[in-house]
């Protein structure tokens, strides 16, 4: 959950938009960093009326998806060595 209200992103929006400081400036003055006063332009800009309205966005599903796909890695990496041991285990036979 973000810390700054809709109401908060669309101020620093309109103040960046307005040109009349430099960004840097307008950061400090909020204190946020400059690259959080661009990425809030950008979805703003993307889905216009939708923007920052707490549904999940393009961040939060790629971190669902990360973890997913960690999960996914962690559960072959089981298999693996289930197979290794069972692999070993029948090559003993063998010999």
């Amino acid at each position: 959950m973000s810390r700054h209200t809709k109401e908060f992103k669309l101020e620093a929006i309109r103040m960046l938009n307005a040109k009349e400081k430099p960004v840097a400036e307008i950061a400090r003055e909020l204190g946020v960093k400059r690259t959080l006063l661009y990425r809030w332009r950008d979805e703003q800009k993307a889905k216009q009326d939708e923007a920052f309205d707490g549904k999940t966005g393009p961040r939060t599903k790629k971190r669902s998806e990360l973890e997913q796909l960690r999960k996914e890695n962690q559960s072959l990496k089981e298999d693996l060595a289930i197979l290794k041991k069972a692999a070993a285990y029948f090559a003993r036979d063998l010999k």
